[in-house]
């Protein structure tokens, strides 16, 4: 098999461009990502590993799947010079991934979904899908202004999360109330400040949309307006805020033991 060595091939220019421009193709990065999508049962169109790589039990694995497409070799020099930081080694690969809107949820009843309001981290965005798919949550809702689920580092942060848990983009709450009408679920805030303390509020019981703000911003206005009840963490001080991911998980895993009656 041949190797590439030249910054020019068009695999490599491919990557660079997917790093500018988020769409239903998606980059993966690193062993671990490449191999849960092809175990959640995505194709991929293409994957570069470095010969070394290749031969490892798992590069033969990839080799041989059926939903690996065409594979190339590649110095791991020039890997190195297309990869993020955090994972410049590889191997990557290349799926499409289509996200569409709130329509392509599952409508489940007793079902939790997140809305996310203007989550610009990436790595918060793949923190919190980990965490909802971690407590059995149906969805996520992404709102507009909200990094793209696609982008590389949420879809890493996320440890694969987010190649399995259905995720809309440019969701309003309109529309995804419309859309889960059937289950009739609440939907509920959790806010920094001013709501009813979480544990024994029960706001999070049944059927339920948990709308989240970043630990900045906070949700928007008109969010707000809408919500049904509102719920805070109560914090000892001086600390006034969590990380958005560090209250999902708080505010989820109490969900889940108020639920089985501990």
């Amino acid at each position: 098999m041949d190797v590439i060595r030249s910054r020019q091939n068009s695999h490599l220019k491919a990557i660079r461009k997917l790093r500018r421009s988020r769409g239903e193709a998606a980059l993966l990065e690193g062993e671990h990502l490449v191999r849960e999508a092809v175990r959640a049962g995505l194709r991929l169109e293409w994957l570069l590993l470095t010969p070394r790589q290749a031969e490892t039990g798992w590069g033969e694995e990839l080799r041989g799947s059926s939903r690996v497409g065409s594979v190339q070799l590649v110095l791991p020099e020039l890997l190195a010079t297309v990869c993020d930081a955090d994972s410049p080694h590889g191997p990557v690969a290349l799926c499409e991934l289509p996200r569409s809107g709130v329509g392509s949820l599952p409508v489940r009843a007793g079902g939790c979904y997140l809305l996310l309001d203007r989550i610009q981290d990436p790595g918060n965005l793949g923190a919190l899908a980990r965490v909802a798919e971690a407590t059995a949550c149906a969805g996520l809702a992404l709102t507009p202004g909200c990094v793209h689920p696609n982008h590389p580092r949420a879809l890493r942060a996320s440890a694969g999360s987010l190649l399995r848990l259905p995720a809309a983009v440019d969701a309003e709450p309109e529309a995804l109330l419309a859309h889960l009408l059937t289950i009739g679920p609440a939907l509920v805030g959790l806010s920094a400040h001013g709501g009813e303390p979480l544990a024994g509020s029960g706001a999070l019981d049944g059927s339920l949309v948990l709308a989240l703000g970043s630990e900045g911003a906070g949700l928007a206005a008109g969010i707000v307006a809408r919500l049904d009840r509102s719920v805070t963490i109560p914090l000892a001080p001086p600390v006034e805020s969590l990380n958005v991911a560090v209250a999902a998980a708080v505010a989820l895993f109490e969900r889940r033991r108020a639920a089985r009656g501990d």
